[in-house]
This record gives structure tokens, sequence and C-alpha cells, in this order.
């Protein structure tokens, strides 16, 4: 087995770097990476982003936000998780057989102390019955890689806050996370490891995993990414993991409903997303204005579904005729949020 301990902390260039290492490169052995980065969201391949965080946080803390490749639901990290992703030949394993990619690590876990970690259900792994771990997997060319978190001290106030969409009616067709009871796995460990960094977590593993003492004997197994390298991952960084549409125009349509009532009277907004974009807009409500509010809605046809992309479109519109005594950022709020 061949390791790539990836330097970056962007989970956009990391999950770049997965998917070069899987396609382009052709090990002998299979290949175990580990990466770790900053505070961010990854939604599933298959499901609504927006649906899947709290637009008006993420942006408000500037958490990275993107898609994987991988199936599953939504997760959130930061600088206190640590991922781990085996690269092998497809024929190897069977698709979806997780634990084959799971169990050796629950087995180094319980060599540091964290002996009730155990492979649950389809794709997690749970120390005293709560989640520390969610796994993902994905094949294509004959390569699968299976890769997944390891929660050693995430910032969990964040997680509620950050995967937790404001009660609109969302309805779509994008597949949904399942929310599990979620725990930090440092608390487990044994005393000596009470203390450990996300560093020496991960080298403890590699050398748990690889069945010796020292890292400094297994170097020759290192895969270090070339410039040349570096050059592709970049490419797909572009084209997929920092890409609008990839990140948010890939999500199915869904429509939403937003709803506020003002001192000048109430506004019921219907909304299509389709690709990311408002499809169509439709307000409703005993709001007063001298002009017909459909003209604000033919404005924002077509346009990007954040915050930003709104007030461009809103910007040399005067809602007050439409919406009178109805404040322009509050309304951009309101179909923003």
């Amino acid at each position: 087995m061949y390791y790539v301990i990836m330097k970056d902390h962007d989970i956009r260039r990391n999950l770049a770097t997965e998917q070069y290492l899987m396609n382009a490169k052709n090990f002998d052995e299979p290949l175990l990476l580990f990466y770790y980065e900053k505070p961010c969201v990854i939604v599933g391949r298959n499901q609504n982003t927006l649906e899947e965080l709290n637009q008006k946080y993420v942006e408000d803390h500037n958490i990275v936000v993107t898609r994987r490749l991988s199936g599953g639901g939504a997760v959130y990290q930061d600088l206190g998780n640590l991922c781990f992703s085996f690269v092998v030949d497809a024929d190897s394993e069977d698709f979806g057989d997780f634990k084959s990619f799971t169990q050796p690590i629950v087995d180094v876990l319980h060599q540091m102390g964290a002996t009730s970690a155990e492979v649950s259900g389809r794709n997690d792994i749970l120390v005293d019955g709560k989640k520390f771990s969610g796994n993902a997997m994905y094949t294509r060319n004959g390569k699968t890689f299976s890769h997944g978190t390891l929660m050693l001290d995430v910032d969990m106030d964040v997680v509620p806050q950050v995967l937790n969409v404001p009660e609109d009616k969302i309805k779509s067709k994008g597949i949904k996370s399942v929310r599990s009871r979620v725990t930090n796995l440092r608390p487990y460990l044994a005393p000596e490891f009470q203390n450990i960094g996300i560093e020496e977590f991960r080298d403890q593993l590699l050398k748990g995993l690889f069945n010796v003492t020292d890292i400094d004997s297994i170097k020759d197994k290192e895969y270090h990414v070339t410039a040349a390298d570096q050059v592709e991952i970049d490419k797909l960084y572009d084209d997929y993991y920092n890409n609008w549409d990839w990140v948010y125009g890939k999500s199915p349509a869904f429509t939403v409903k937003k709803r506020q009532h003002f001192d000048m009277g109430t506004v019921d907004a219907r909304l299509t997303i389709a690709n990311g974009r408002i499809e169509a807009i439709h307000f409703y409500g005993d709001f007063f204005g001298s002009k017909d509010a459909t003209e604000v809605a033919d404005k924002l046809q077509g346009t990007i579904y954040d915050r930003e992309h709104i007030n461009k479109a809103l910007a040399n519109v005067d809602t007050n005729g439409y919406f009178t005594g109805i404040d322009k950022t509050a309304l951009v709020e309101l179909i923003a949020q």
C-alpha cells in the first residue's frame, strides 16, 4: 500500500487531488490518502446543495461549500476532522462494502483506546452508539475510492447551525441527509492520546495501518504530488470543486416558499429553482404597491439563487413602488435566506 499526506487544507483541492490520483495514476498497490481542511460543507453527488445547508450562516462565516463525486449526505468539516480515502482496483472490492475499508481504521482506534468503536449500518462508524465517521464510495474506469471522516475534535456548536436549513418548506427530489447523533472521538481515546493533535492522530493511524512503530520506516511508500500532477489537479479544481455550476447548478430542481409579515403587510414568495437559478417566482400577500409585483418577478427570472445575485438583479429597481413601506434589503433577505 502507498500513501499520500496532502499538504493543502482546502477541501476543494483535496477532492481534486483524490480524483486525479484515482483516474490518472496506476499504482500497483492500494493507495491511502489523508487530509484535513478549514471549515467547509461537502454535499453528496445527488443532493440539493441549498436544501442541505443554512446559506446565510455559510456566507456570514466564510465556510467553503463544494460537492463531491460520491453519494451520501452532507457533512461539515473543520481542522478538528481527519479525512481518509482508500483507492483500489474496482474488482478487488464489492461496491458498497464499506466495512472492508473502515474495519482496519476501527482496529487501529481500538489500539488507541476507543474500544467501543464499531462499524455500524451501511457506512458509519460509531463509538458508544454515536456517529463520528461517515463514509462514501465512488467508482469509475476500473477504480474505486472509499473516503470517510474521523471527527476527532470538530466544533460541535457549528454543526447544527450550518447543516440546518431554515424552515422554508423546501420540496425537491434531492437525496436528503439523515441526521444522526454525532460525537467527537477524543474523549474515548486512551489517556496518552487525550491531547493529541490532528497531525499526530493521522500519524498514529498511518503507523497502525502499516503495522510499524516509526513512519520513517515506510517513507518509501509515500507518494509526493509532482508539479505536473498539480497542473492537472488545478484543472479539476476549476472544472469541479470551485465551479458554481458543479456545486450549486447540479442541484435537482426544487420549490420553496418564503413568507414574512412586515408592518406594511405580508409577503409570500413562491419560487421554483432549477440548476441553481430562479426559474419562476410569484409574489402573494396583503402588501400594497402602485405597480404590479410581477415586474419584479420578471427581473429575477434566471438569476442565480443567492443573496449577491438577487441584490444585483434588483439594484436599479425601486421596490417601494411594488412593496410599499417594505425595505429592499428586507425583501432581498426574505427571498434569499
